[in-house]
């Protein structure tokens, strides 16, 4: 088995952590953003944190795919321009190693990148988007969820009345709590307990409410005057408040080209969709591959403006740099949304922004390679006597 040259082994192990940090970064970053908005939705809904969870993890397949190119290319950017800094650079192009050889490792990872980004594009992003808007839907309509004050009575249907003396948490803990619940064979349940908690159960779609140290009073409507009474006490007791009979089942996968699976969009282009335009297929596509191949040339184009002048340390080539990757981002939104409304070929909108980025990024690599061998820096000469 043949082991990798040394220098591809040292230009893995710098690449390494700053890849690991501005993935971690990006990510938290994205996710917190979300995370607000969604917390207040989920709140005022009774949702609990087991739905808050689940809908970030959905999420999580979107930041990525955002992620992984700007961690890429913070990585290569900061490794090229440390080993610059610190002459690296100049030792390698005097020794005859050009720039292209030394950005090579980092154009196999930003393949490899690019691979798993048709992957995440293609099939895992559409599925988790459709499931976060599926959870996040139930999240809303699902069940009861109210908000309860301090001894006031709330009719959470037609044959149940609940309140309690005090409550926290927007409603959420009750304590010293009682229930008033008829029954459709006639009895009257009455139900006292000394602390409870109100949850949305997404598996049941309904409210339930947990109650602790308490007991339930059954009294069951006889033709004799004796009406026979049940007294039963719990430590622990579950109680589903209200069914959403009336929620409609969230639409099926499919009706957004966006939660389409690549296998699904060339199947739908082919076959043709009653509800999505072919216009919209096509430019969906092309779309996901635009970005998942512009990724293996991002490693150049960093590494290109990574390597700076040493004397005049200006912050020109990261802005630069910075606004070459999200302008071509938003170009390619922008050439989607005109190509999926058909006001725009995607060749045109899409695959010529492509062809320019992928160019660009060749060429300022071997522009910068060719001045670092025909512009070597001279060895200082010894003083004479």
């Amino acid at each position: 088995m043949n082991r990798l040259p040394t220098l591809d082994r040292y230009l893995y192990r710098q690449l390494v952590p700053p890849f690991v940090v501005a993935l971690a970064t990006m990510l938290i970053a994205l996710l917190l953003e979300r995370l607000l908005v969604l917390f207040n939705h989920l709140a005022s809904a009774g949702s609990s944190l087991a739905t808050l969870v689940s809908l970030l993890t959905d999420l999580l397949p979107h930041y990525m795919g955002l992620a992984l190119p700007a961690a890429l290319c913070i990585a290569v950017f900061l490794t090229i321009h440390k080993m610059s800094e610190g002459n690296e650079i100049d030792a390698l192009a005097a020794a005859q190693v050009p720039l292209l050889r030394v950005t090579l490792p980092y154009i196999k990872v930003g393949i490899v990148l690019g691979v798993l980004s048709v992957f995440l594009y293609g099939y895992i992003q559409p599925v988790a988007r459709y499931d976060y808007r599926q959870g996040f839907y139930f999240a809303r309509h699902t069940g009861w969820a109210p908000h309860l004050q301090s001894k006031m009575f709330a009719t959470t249907s037609n044959q149940t009345m609940l309140t309690a003396d005090r409550v926290d948490h927007g409603g959420a803990y009750l304590h010293h709590v009682f229930i008033r619940d008829l029954k459709k064979d006639g009895s009257t349940q009455l139900i006292t307990a000394r602390k409870g908690i109100l949850t949305i159960s997404e598996a049941l779609r309904s409210t339930e409410l947990d109650l602790w140290d308490g007991q339930i009073m059954t009294i069951k409507i006889s033709d004799t005057l004796d009406s026979p009474v049940t007294i039963t006490h719990f430590e622990h007791v579950t109680k589903v408040i209200e069914r959403s009979k009336a929620l409609k089942s969230f639409r099926l996968r499919g009706e957004d080209e966006r939660e389409l699976t690549m296998f699904e969009l060339i199947h739908d282009l082919r076959a043709g969709n009653d509800k999505i335009s072919h216009r919209a297929l096509r430019a969906e596509i092309d779309f996901r591959l635009t970005r998942a191949l512009a990724i293996p040339f991002i490693p150049l184009i960093a590494a290109a403006f990574a390597i700076g002048q040493k004397r005049r340390r200006s912050p020109l080539g990261q802005i630069l740099l910075a606004a070459i990757l999200v302008g071509f981002d938003e170009i390619l939104l922008f050439g989607h949304s005109l190509s999926a409304e058909g006001n725009a070929s995607v060749w045109l909108t899409l695959w010529l922004p492509e062809v320019i980025f992928c160019t660009g990024c060749v060429l300022a690599l071997l522009s910068r390679s060719q001045l670092l061998h025909w512009h070597p820096r001279e060895p200082r000469k010894k003083a004479t006597a």
